[in-house]
């Protein structure tokens, strides 16, 4: 009497299963079908999808902090800002990138941030976009995209004079060369990302501009990889013939094809890689690799670099559906992923990753270097969590714990969104993986102000603190809002834009905290 035999709670494979059963299980489809169909016949509503009608209103009060923090403009009326950095006596600089996705140009610029107006330090040519700014030691460093030469990191004088420290980075694709961060052991930290969205060239490379302008581009692995020999058919945009298409394998330039067990060889610098360098140039050092648009890089209170990564669109030949932003706590010598893992999961297990009435994403490498670690936290799909911080002052609150600028969603483009995502700076314990809001635009719905109204933030898309830690500096793009998108059906012509950013809305904040309030 006193034993329990588990086998009669069981149904064996003989039993029939229960009606009750069979029912749920009925329900549980029926519910998941209705879902993913309402989500295939409603519209895309991103945040950028909308109307702007200049000039940009500015109104602090329009955006909700927590209790005791304010925020005021510093500067206004910028040209793309991407970044800004500190000297020691604690003036702010900015960097204006000189680019932006459409396909739109301008000059790069470097500028110090003074309370009569800006002064001009640096201009620079048309090889943008410039994505970020560090100061050490008297002298800034600029890491410049390389939309049209190949990235490079360029150290720049106080009077102006630039010297590159490393050019020709392979980052003329989608994703760009990114950072610079300077390490508690003096050394520059910087990234470059991906060519393609997830390994594979397509049309949709002809539609970001680059395939045009280079062909015979494609991904670069950072060691040798073995390939699965898996190829996609796609439209072939070199043509005028819409019924033309082409067959393109992993890490290979468009219209060529690989083979099962056909070995890429490695080399540095290369796609989707955290990269090591002196201040003094030389020789590039890989750090981590297995990324796909590693953007922001910053040193926690301790010493350890975290990296914020932009993840997976649903666009092109191999489209990743619901893969959130991630925060990584970056270990030396690692794989991260890419292109064939979101954080530790990989992109064929289940449905997750499967965009609605699409193929599951096959895997790309036969043999994968490392399982990847857990990521330090998941951020918003589609969100573009980029340049961030960590406090290390008591008195602004928050210590250790990292502030995220979120650029927002570029939907249609990267896929479709329900409702906006992003367009705010987010605050993470990156000891548990909690997220939590921290400026955020009012409102019945979240999105960029040229979105729901009034005169708050646009894109954030850099966190910086001052040297004391008392002022968190936010760097707002300004406005970009997005087409409908489109097939690309052009035979390397004009690309088709969907960004359409406007030149002069961007807008340098200041976050502080009253003495004596509690975070």
């Amino acid at each position: 009497m006193g034993s329990h035999d588990r086998r009669f709670n069981q149904i064996r494979s003989s039993d029939p299963v229960p009606s009750r059963s069979i029912a749920l299980f009925s329900i549980l489809v029926l519910i998941g079908t209705i879902l993913t169909g309402c989500f295939e016949l409603r519209g895309s509503q991103g945040g950028g999808q909308t109307s702007f009608d200049p000039p940009r209103k500015i109104s602090p009060s329009d955006i909700a902090l927590p209790e005791g923090y304010r925020i005021e403009p510093v500067a206004t009326e910028l040209t793309f800002p991407t970044g800004v950095t500190f000297d020691e006596e604690g003036r702010a600089y900015v960097v204006e990138s000189g680019y932006s996705y459409g396909e739109v140009w301008d000059t790069p610029r470097l500028l110090r941030i003074d309370p009569e107006g800006t002064t001009v330090i640096a201009s620079g040519g048309k090889n943008g976009p410039w994505n970020g700014v560090a100061y050490h030691q008297g002298v800034f460093y600029v890491a410049e995209g390389g939309t049209l030469l190949g990235g490079r990191i360029l150290k720049i004088t106080p009077d102006g004079t630039i010297t590159p420290l490393i050019e020709n980075l392979p980052s003329m694709g989608d994703h760009h060369t990114n950072g610079p961060a300077i390490g508690p052991d003096g050394a520059l930290y910087f990234a470059v990302g991906t060519f393609t969205n997830s390994g594979v060239v397509g049309e949709d490379n002809a539609q970001y501009g680059w395939l045009a302008r280079y062909p015979e581009a494609h991904d670069i692995p950072c060691r040798d990889i073995t390939l699965s020999g898996t190829n996609y058919i796609s439209p072939d945009p070199r043509t005028p013939d819409p019924k033309d298409t082409a067959t393109t394998g992993a890490f290979s330039p468009f219209g060529v094809p690989t083979l099962k067990g056909q070995v890429i060889s490695g080399k540095v610098p290369c796609s989707g890689a955290l990269l090591r360098i002196s201040t003094n140039g030389g020789e590039a050092e890989l750090i981590a690799w297995g990324f796909r648009n590693p953007f922001g890089l910053a040193f926690s209170p301790d010493g350890q670099l975290f990296m914020s990564e932009n993840s997976y669109d649903v666009r092109g030949s191999r489209p990743v559906f619901g893969t959130g932003d991630l925060l990584w706590r970056v270990e030396e010598g690692r794989w991260y992923g890419w292109p064939d893992y979101h954080g530790f999961r990989r992109l064929n297990q289940g449905e997750h990753f499967t965009p609605p009435g699409k193929k599951s994403p096959h895997l790309l490498l036969a043999e994968h270097p490392n399982d990847p670690p857990e990521p330090a936290a998941v951020l918003g799909v589609h969100s573009s969590s980029n340049g961030f911080d960590f406090s290390q002052n008591t008195q602004f609150g928050y210590v250790g714990q990292a502030f995220i600028a979120q650029f927002g969603d570029q939907a249609p483009v990267v896929g479709k969104v329900l409702s906006p995502v992003g367009f705010k700076v987010v605050r993470v314990d990156v000891e548990t993986g909690v997220i939590h809001d921290f400026a955020v635009n009012r409102g019945k719905t979240n999105g960029p102000a040229s979105r729901v109204g009034g005169g708050g933030l646009e894109r954030p898309v850099a966190a910086r603190f001052n040297p004391d830690g008392t002022a968190l500096y936010v760097v707002d793009f300004g406005v970009m809002t997005m087409g409908q998108g489109g097939e690309v059906r052009i035979p390397f012509a004009e690309p088709n834009v969907n960004s359409e950013p406007r030149k002069g809305t961007g807008i340098l904040w200041r976050i502080t905290r009253a003495e004596g309030s509690m975070p």
